[in-house]
């Protein structure tokens, strides 16, 4: 776990937690990590866990199918960014999506329940980590509500303009990437591949923007 103390010190989960109480905590929340091949899952749908996830390295797609095999994307998960923290809680139900890596990756697991229990010298690095997971928390329930902004659009291109709006203002630019290819924007939209590459088209051709695979210009 050592390897990946700078990605540790860049997390939420431990901002300004400094590298000698990070190691002392990774003891005290019993840490482990597993390396995950592309197309892996980290959790099924249906699964009970107790650990929070974060990813050290490769990506991660939240995503659910259903009984169909349609396929919606509920989020990315990228390096230094925690996972699963809303189903490891004691009692709390199974999980509602599967967690499987995009890419070859490497996941850390904390467990939640160690956590939420100061230990009994109650440090203050203890607690300042149970403050940054609420803060993480919120910052999560944000990206979700930006979600339903975008999905709550009545037609493809309202969607599709919604999404790319704030892929501008997130970069600052109005070129950008972003980290979906087709078939995962659309998962990510609930849209028709076809029917949101056709609008996307269309966009082109009306000078609204230019695109090569997943880099954007808003024009």
């Amino acid at each position: 776990m050592k390897k990946y103390m700078d990605i540790l010190k860049r997390t939420k989960l431990f901002s300004g937690i400094s590298d000698e109480n990070i190691k002392a905590m990774l003891g005290c929340l019993s840490a482990t990590h597993k390396d995950f091949k592309k197309g892996e899952y980290i959790f099924r749908q249906g699964e009970y866990i107790d650990t929070i996830c974060v990813l050290l390295s490769g990506s991660v797609h939240i995503q659910s199918d259903d009984y169909w095999g349609n396929r919606s994307i509920i989020s990315e998960v990228c390096a230094g960014e925690m996972f699963g923290e809303s189903y490891a809680v004691h009692g709390s139900t199974a999980v509602l999506n599967d967690a499987v890596a995009t890419t070859d990756s490497v996941v850390a697991f904390f467990n939640l329940n160690k956590l939420m229990t100061v230990c009994s010298s109650a440090c203050a690095f203890h607690s300042a980590v149970i403050q940054n997971l609420l803060i993480a928390l919120t910052h999560k329930n944000r990206n979700l509500m930006q979600k339903l902004i975008h999905i709550s659009k009545r037609t493809t291109r309202e969607k599709l303009i919604s999404y790319l709006s704030n892929q501008a203002k997130i970069n600052s630019s109005n070129s950008f990437s972003i980290p979906f290819n087709r078939q995962q924007l659309a998962d990510f939209l609930s849209v028709d591949r076809s029917a949101m590459s056709n609008e996307l088209s269309k966009m082109r051709n009306e000078g609204l923007l230019t695109f090569d695979k997943n880099n954007f210009t808003l024009l």
